[in-house]
């Protein structure tokens, strides 16, 4: 036998509170018929899961197990109970997306406003995030569809070209750098303004510099795009970002792009999923609109 939902927000709400009576009073139970509630979840389960004293309650080791994983499965009913209510409100498809920043500063909001145009009934939710934790998110069924940088580990997936871009300097007016195109060794004798150490271009950005047998010398790290530029904009050093945010936020500023020469600095994107199988017919659909951009 099952345990329901209800029992499992009592004996939550006991866990919580250390006391089974206001367990009761909130989920609207009386103490006995919540007590009957958790002895039939000890019975089911074949586990003491609460220590019971005239202090209160305190949850066994059995018990801290069942609460983790119990707050799992009533967060996974509400996001079920807000997907369903969205098809009772005549949405009729629902697609959950995590991004790379790259992709989401550059490419995403026209492909998806295409999408949604001609799919107006589908809802899209999106998330920004970095692609090693994209895939992640892919194999543990935590989003449907996710864009990352090529390179990322995507062992167990499945994944599709997309689109490229291609990383470029930026610095001020005024800098000595001189020059619309430049080799990343040219730029290695000066101090940079990057990204986190989580970003996959600070991977290759490091691995860049040590192929050449010089140091990325790091001066400050930043967790966005439009920081970078207002590190870089006070003079704390050179940035380095895809070309399409660097013009945007370049010109408002006031900085130079100055375009890499390396191979390397052309990037690839790929759209991933866990199965194209197992997609619903409007993830497909939406895969096969990316893939096609």
């Amino acid at each position: 036998m099952l345990p329901d939902l209800v029992s499992l927000q009592l004996f939550l709400r006991a866990v919580d509170a250390r006391s089974l009576s206001k367990a009761a009073a909130q989920s609207h139970l009386a103490l006995a018929a919540a007590s009957r509630r958790i002895a039939l979840l000890e019975h089911c389960y074949g586990v003491q899961l609460l220590y019971r004293s005239a202090q209160g309650v305190e949850p066994t080791p059995a018990g801290d197990s069942l609460a983790f994983h119990a707050r799992q499965l009533l967060q996974q009913e509400e996001r079920l109970r807000a997907e369903l209510s969205d098809f009772a409100k005549g949405i009729r498809g629902h697609i959950r997306i995590q991004a790379n920043t790259s992709a989401i500063t550059q490419f995403l909001p026209d492909d998806l406003a295409a999408f949604v145009a001609e799919y107006p009934d589908v809802k899209v939710e999106l998330e920004e995030s970095r692609s090693g934790a994209i895939a992640q998110a892919l194999r543990e069924g935590r989003t449907d569809v996710g864009v990352v940088l090529d390179g990322t580990d995507l062992q167990g997936l499945e994944s599709f070209d997309y689109r490229s871009d291609r990383l470029v300097a930026v610095v001020p007016r005024g800098h000595p750098l001189r020059g619309r195109k430049l080799a990343f060794a040219e730029l290695l004798s000066y101090d940079f303004v990057g990204l986190d150490s989580q970003a996959a271009m600070m991977r290759l950005l490091a691995d860049a510099a040590a192929g050449l047998g010089e140091p990325l010398r790091l001066r400050v790290q930043v967790s966005s795009f439009e920081a970078v530029c207002k590190l870089v904009q006070a003079g704390m050093g050179i940035g380095i970002l895809p070309e399409g945010p660097a013009r945007e936020f370049g010109r408002v500023i006031g900085l130079r792009t100055i375009t890499i020469t390396d191979a390397w600095a052309c990037r690839r994107m790929r759209v991933a999923v866990r199965s194209l199988a197992g997609l619903s017919v409007v993830g497909r659909t939406l895969v096969e609109r990316l893939t096609q951009a």
